[in-house]
């Protein structure tokens, strides 16, 4: 399949608590209010939040697996979170071709998060695909 402007796939991924204690056993990242129900309870969200770098990983396996797919090589990408997810929470990841450049193999994606039915993160990725 040859990439084109406005390719897009969306799929979604179950954020459990099993994922969000390997990503802080993985990365060290162990704030509390990611994996300690007490100490998350008494802050403004109420409940842990997952990690962003975490959520923000599932844009990367899209861009890996499936657009644009297989040897795609991260060049850059942008994140703006803008709310938080919550443990056992369904992400979204949007995944969309905005520009394709003339002289190589480098494509500027559309990346965005919906959880709950709320943009959680935006951003744009470039990217350096195999043609």
């Amino acid at each position: 399949m040859r990439l084109k402007v406005n390719d897009q796939y969306e799929e979604g991924f179950l954020i459990n608590k099993d994922k969000v204690d390997l990503f802080a056993n993985l990365t060290g990242d162990r704030n509390p209010i990611h994996i300690d129900q007490d100490f998350a309870s008494k802050t403004p969200f109420g409940k842990c939040i997952v990690h962003g770098i975490l959520s923000a990983g599932f844009i990367s396996r899209v861009i890996a697996n499936k657009l644009p797919g297989s040897g795609t090589i991260y060049l850059s990408q942008s994140l703006n979170f803008k709310s938080p997810i919550f443990v056992g929470d369904e992400l979204i990841v949007h995944v969309r071709v905005m520009e394709l450049r003339d002289d190589k193999p480098v494509a500027t994606l559309e990346t965005i998060c919906y959880s709950n039915g709320n943009i959680v993160i935006e951003g744009e990725a470039k990217v350096k695909y195999q043609p």
